[in-house]
C-alpha cells in the first residue's frame, strides 16, 4: 500500500527538454532531479513528473479527458502559485474561475499549458473532504 513516503508517476510529451525544463523549474519552481538526452525528471510538487522528449504534441489542447496538476489543501498555497503564474507571464490555458458554487465540490481552478501543450490544473476546494 502507498504510504506518504512513495510519490506518484506521471510521464508526459515535450517537444522540447529545454523548454520544458524553463517552465517547469525555472518558471514552476519544480526541482530538475535528473536530465537525459531523452528525458528530464522532475519532483513536481512532491511527485515526479518525467518529460519525455517526443514528436506527438496535441496542437489543440482539451481539458478534458487530459490534464493533470495538484489539489492544493490550503488557500494561500493556491493563491501564491496563482501570483507566481501572473508575475512569470506564464500561459493560462483557463484563467481562474470558481466551480460548484454552493455545493459541496465548491472549488477554486485555474489551467496552465506548457510549451508542450500538456494542460496542468491547479485547484483549491473549501472543504478539504472533497479533494478527492
Amino acid at each position: 500500500m502507498r504510504t506518504s513516503e512513495d510519490v506518484f508517476h506521471l510521464a508526459i510529451p515535450a517537444a522540447d527538454l529545454d523548454a520544458a525544463q524553463e517552465f517547469y523549474v525555472g518558471a514552476l519552481g519544480c526541482k530538475l532531479a535528473r536530465r537525459y538526452a531523452d528525458r528530464i525528471t522532475l519532483d513536481f510538487f512532491g511527485d515526479q513528473v518525467v518529460c519525455h522528449l517526443s514528436d506527438v504534441a496535441d496542437d489543440a489542447p482539451e481539458l478534458y479527458p487530459r490534464h493533470f496538476g495538484v489539489t492544493f489543501r490550503h488557500r494561500e498555497d493556491w493563491e501564491r502559485l496563482l501570483r507566481l503564474a501572473r508575475t512569470r507571464g506564464l500561459t493560462f490555458f483557463a484563467e481562474p474561475f470558481h466551480r460548484f458554487a454552493g455545493r459541496a465540490e465548491e472549488h477554486e481552478t485555474f489551467v496552465l499549458a506548457d510549451p508542450s501543450n500538456n494542460l496542468l490544473e491547479f485547484k483549491y476546494y473549501d472543504d478539504p473532504r472533497m479533494m478527492y
